[in-house]
């Protein structure tokens, strides 16, 4: 179940992760989509501009030259009429259409021709349009003897719209001959590029190029680069039969960064809130791996404790049962040997239990330790008495290498006895032979250092890492050939911590093992 909760929080995860980044790069697709509709739209604004301009241009030209230099030749003046009488109104309406032709001569400068002919023949072609509307007016015999005019309508204009296309058409055929470079200028080109792609959002920098059947033209920006992938294009001064020689290409250096700031604001907060999922997920994974682990060490901390309070309650057990025994409690030697091994089981079973409560309260920071003046060569001493006996026992031996000039540190002395006895009971324990533990100490600057180092079982890398944390024991199954609860050596490192010391251990594999504390000078 642990397994399949792990395998469902990271599919979890990685969907969602896979979600991110399809809406990042849907954004960036929809932006690069917008961005060249945008600039298509641009590109063809441009160009309708330019063609008006220049359209513009012949005809303020041709107006130009008709009123100042043009000479008439000759005129023609053509009425059309039609009458519509509405016998329910009694309404008559009259409309009136004339039209004055009128031929100039302009001089044959004006297209720049330059093919002899002093003049060109243009016509201009005036309009003036009259509508109007007369009421019947009927006495009493039903005779009419008057009509009222009730609504004129006058205009006068010049070309209407069939002649107007047919002006542009001429001035299209003409504008075919001149070159490029003289129909539009690049400072033009830049300005309104610039206006209407600034109109749409897009203020970036771009290079631009004129080319006409697919080779470029002088009408081109310095850096520009004709690449088929990365360049718009919109075609120039298009004719009526929607036929273009140039085209208006417009590249981006810059694009791919343009379109990345577009989106970056919500794809660094998306990318934010993943993290911080990311985060979370890992801290959930960590937390649920270190609980597991703790059960699982706990468990093993409640066999093993189970295991080393069996021996001492059944020895007491059998000591009742004795002294019970009426040829035993006759015999007060028997009564009080019996005795002495309930009451060394009972203080083995308190000191056991007055660890863990220790550990307890070191953690809640409720464990009041005093410090005073101490000498740490002192406290080595007293500590191997506490173990001599036993490593003697075992043929082992202890030996001391203290050669720190100075060695008066502050320190609680019960408890960093209890430090330095833990250190050497767990070197004891982990010697399958005789123990053989040597006990150095030596000054570094305003520290003394000491160092504890047996020629035991040792301990491989993993196991150095997690030595000192609490319940931890180096798993051997369910043989308990070591006894122990794991709370020895993360009782050392919290008593070396509450005197602003430190303390770590080297260990490799069957070689043995070497503790070391740090603890500052006074």
């Amino acid at each position: 179940l642990f397994v399949l909760l792990i395998v469902l929080m990271s599919l979890s995860l990685i969907g969602l992760i896979f979600v991110q980044s399809f809406w990042i790069k849907k954004s960036i697709d929809s932006s690069e989509e917008q961005f060249s509709s945008s600039v298509s739209e641009a590109l063809n604004s441009v160009t309708n501009k330019i063609s008006e301009r220049e359209t513009k241009n012949y005809f303020d030209r041709y107006l130009y030259a008709k009123d100042s230099i043009g000479e008439l030749k000759g005129s023609q003046l053509t009425n059309f009429f039609f009458i519509d009488r509405d016998a329910n109104s009694n309404e008559i309406m009259l409309y009136e259409h004339g039209i004055l032709e009128e031929d100039y001569g302009i001089s044959s400068t004006f297209f720049d021709n330059g093919d002899g002919v002093d003049s060109t023949i243009i016509k201009n072609l005036t309009s003036r349009r009259k509508t109007t509307i007369w009421k019947e007016d009927f006495d009493l015999e039903g005779n009419r003897f008057r009509l009222n005019p009730i609504q004129r309508i006058e205009k006068i204009g010049g070309l209407n719209k069939m002649e107007k296309a047919a002006m542009e058409e001429m001035f299209m055929v003409h504008a075919k001959r001149v070159p490029i470079h003289k129909r539009v200028s690049k400072q033009e080109i830049e300005l309104l590029l610039q206006r209407e792609l600034e109109n749409r959002g897009i203020d970036i920098a771009f290079e631009y190029g004129v080319y006409s059947n697919g080779l470029p033209t002088k009408v081109k920006s310095t850096k520009f680069k004709y690449a088929e992938t990365n360049v718009y294009k919109a075609p120039m001064f298009v004719d009526f039969e929607g036929i273009s020689n140039f085209d208006l290409l417009l590249s981006f250096p810059k694009k791919k960064r343009f379109l990345v700031q577009s989106i970056l604001g919500l794809a660094l907060l998306s990318l934010l809130f993943t993290i911080i999922i990311v985060v979370a997920y890992a801290g959930a994974i960590y937390q649920l791996i270190r609980q597991k682990q703790i059960s699982e060490i706990k468990t093993d901390f409640i066999n093993n404790m189970t295991h080393e309070f069996k021996t001492p309650i059944a020895t007491i057990n059998l000591a009742v049962e004795a002294i019970r025994n009426p040829k035993i409690i006759i015999d007060q030697e028997k009564v009080l040997r019996y005795l002495q091994m309930i009451r060394d089981e009972n203080k083995r079973m308190h000191a056991q239990v007055e660890n863990v409560l220790r550990i307890s309260k070191l953690e809640k920071n409720q464990l009041d330790i005093s410090k005073d003046r101490v000498d740490a060569h002192e406290i080595i001493e007293d500590a191997i008495t506490h173990v001599e006996l036993i490593v003697a026992d075992r043929g082992g031996y202890v030996h001391t290498h203290l050669d720190a000039e100075r060695s008066e540190v502050l320190a609680n002395e019960m408890h960093f006895t209890n430090v330095i006895v833990n250190i050497l009971d767990n070197a004891i324990k982990y010697s399958e032979n005789a123990p053989k533990i040597d006990v150095y100490t030596e000054r570094a600057k305003n520290y003394i250092i000491i160092k504890v180092q047996d020629q035991g079982a040792g301990m491989s890398k993993a196991v150095v890492k997690k030595v000192f944390e609490k319940f931890y024991r180096e798993h051997t199954g369910d043989i308990h050939n070591v006894k122990g609860h794991g709370l020895g050596l993360a009782y050392v490192k919290r008593i070396v911590e509450d005197h602003q010391g430190e303390v770590y251990a080297e260990s490799e594999k069957g070689k043995g093992s070497t503790f070391y504390i740090k603890l500052p000078l006074i």
